[in-house]
């Protein structure tokens, strides 16, 4: 992530004591755009993660912890944070913050078929193991939420990019009333390559589930399989690796046929979603003069270009 709250050693020591950990080195992590995060290193040499949570309190970062648990017992290579007193989530600088192990691996840039097929999978898999888990966050960054953030963000957007939002609710709307059965639940909501962590083509771990939201199980197919299939900057979908992902993901969990129906408007509304995020980040890095190298922020304009290229295939 984006490092927002700088920590010196000996804070992080004092932090991390608790947990049992003899901590000699922390190394800021540049990627992502919400929370601060840090490696930790401990004198035995094994390493973690250090969260600070920049925009949730401790309830909200916490109310992960049994979820990640559960996806744990379910056998997905997630990254259950560490627990002492009682708790996972505690508090450094007045921000909740948590440690959880460092999975090892890289992110798979490019894709391969077999990490396609290996993540479409794992992404079927947690779409059971959450389907009626007892949760209930303070917000769903559902449609009705990116609709209220597209709204906000229209009188900053020129005639073409507003004229190019209508064409896409246009056919959302229109599709989604045609084809209602489309099955909802928990979603990771941000499940990208740089979420997770391949040797070879075996995955080793799924990060960063501080999205996790309720929605429509074919928007976080959609999510992953646009960022897997695509190569930026080239925006163009890889049909041969769409198909790989589908077909692997049905292995797991069969779509229905109004999913089917809908997935092209589905692949452009998240790429849409995606656009009027970064554009939401952008807005609110300059509101408060977030700047400098440990700041990262993603280029709107891919998400746009992936838009357009992606509404070529949709038909009302």
């Amino acid at each position: 992530m984006s490092v927002y709250t700088t920590l010196t050693l000996t804070e992080v020591q004092d932090f991390s004591s608790p947990y049992g950990l003899e901590v000699i080195d922390l190394i800021p992590i540049q990627g992502g755009i919400q929370n601060t995060n840090y490696f930790l290193v401990t004198k035995d040499g094994s390493q973690f993660v250090l969260t600070v949570f920049e925009e949730m309190d401790e309830h909200g970062a916490g109310e992960l912890v049994p979820v990640l648990e559960h996806l744990g017992k379910a056998g997905l290579a997630v990254p259950v944070p560490l627990n002492h007193s009682g708790k996972s989530i505690h508090s450094l600088k007045n921000k909740p913050a948590q440690i959880a192990p460092r999975m090892m691996g890289e992110h798979p840039m490019p894709s391969t078929i077999e990490q396609v097929k290996q993540i479409a999978i794992a992404q079927a898999k947690m779409h059971v193991a959450l389907k009626d888990f007892p949760l209930e966050r303070a917000e769903y960054r559902d449609q009705a939420y990116w609709a209220k953030v597209t709204q906000e963000l229209k009188p900053n957007l020129d005639v073409a990019d507003k004229i190019l939002l209508g064409e896409l609710l246009g056919l959302y709307e229109a599709l989604t009333a045609a084809y209602p059965n489309r099955p909802k639940g928990f979603i990771h909501s941000d499940l990208f390559r740089d979420n997770t962590l391949f040797e070879g083509d075996q995955l080793k771990g799924i990060l960063d589930f501080y999205e996790l939201n309720k929605d429509e199980l074919l928007f976080d197919i959609a999510i992953t399989l646009n960022d897997f299939c695509t190569e930026y900057p080239d925006v163009h979908l890889n049909e041969d690796k769409a198909v790989a992902f589908l077909t692997a993901y049905e292995t797991v969990r069969p779509l229905t046929e109004d999913e089917r129906a809908c997935l092209e408007i589905y692949l452009a509304m998240a790429a849409g979603r995606f656009w009027m995020m970064r554009l939401q980040v952008a807005q609110k890095n300059a509101a408060e003069g977030r700047t400098g190298d440990d700041i990262l922020q993603k280029n709107p304009l891919e998400m746009r270009n992936m838009l357009i290229e992606r509404l070529k295939f949709v038909t009302a």
